[in-house]
């Protein structure tokens, strides 16, 4: 559990790598889907 270990965030930092424990950019969440067709309009 050090430099040498590629699994910790400190090991990738040395060895110049990115993975799940250093992620290279931060990952945007999707946008939600947008809903499609006409709104419906309530019945009379």
């Amino acid at each position: 559990m050090g430099k040498g270990d590629r699994r910790t965030k400190r090991g990738k930092v040395f060895n110049g790598s990115h993975g799940k424990t250093r992620p290279a950019g931060v990952a945007k969440k999707a946008a939600p889907a947008p809903t499609s067709g006409p709104k419906k309009s309530a019945a009379k």
